[in-house]
């Protein structure tokens, strides 16, 4: 969301709804919110919306209820929350829908190579090449950073100094994580079908 455009106005409080309608209100308007918005809302984003001192932890929780046995849910994401297609509707979907762009379409050394830049952020293609025994090459993390799965991090100020490689937000959205604390272990990397991870791509879980 932008964080810099002038608030519109709007009336906050509903004070001429009887509580009950109020909730209702504040409920769609969170809806609303997500709905149009295209990455994840973080929670202060949301209280932009509804009267002061309401929870919008709470709020979410009873618009997630009010969604059950609908083909989408609420899912927090990358500090924030959005909207996020039921796994179980995933195979109509890419039968009737044109979502081309939208499938990562990653190969299992691909997460492999994502897992190590997420344990190990910021790391470079050398880096990469320890873990791996092998070079990663430039068109992996050009297909990669094209996705918006990783990103340029951090650079020594030293002349020559090898560009470094994070994960993105859309990391955290496209695999549903709330942040690098919800990666998973080695055992979870295997029964997700990410095997032949090396040893050292898990070794240091990041905060």
């Amino acid at each position: 969301m932008a964080k810099d455009r002038p608030a519109a106005q709007l009336d906050r409080e509903l004070p001429d709804l009887p509580p009950e309608l109020r909730w209702r209100e504040w409920m769609r308007r969170i809806e609303a919110v997500l709905f149009a918005s295209a990455s994840p809302v973080p929670r202060d984003d949301l209280a932009r919306v509804v009267g002061q001192g309401a929870s919008v932890d709470l709020l979410v929780e009873d618009l997630a209820a009010d969604l059950e046995g609908r083909a989408f849910e609420i899912a927090q994401v990358a500090g924030g929350w959005m909207f996020r297609t039921r796994a179980t509707y995933a195979p109509a979907i890419r039968a009737a829908a044109d979502v081309g762009d939208q499938l990562l379409d990653l190969s299992e050394f691909d997460v492999a190579v994502l897992a190590a830049i997420a344990y190990h952020q910021p790391i470079t293609r050398d880096g990469l090449k320890d873990i791996f025994g092998k070079e990663i090459s430039r068109d992996l993390i050009g297909r990669l950073h094209a996705r918006g799965l990783i990103g340029t991090g951090p650079r020594s100020p030293r002349r020559g100094a090898p560009y470094t490689f994070v994960t993105t937000e859309q990391f955290l959205v496209a695999f549903g994580l709330e942040s690098l604390r919800d990666l998973p272990d080695r055992e979870q990397l295997v029964d997700a079908g990410v095997m032949g991870v090396p040893d050292q791509v898990v070794c240091s879980q990041q905060a």
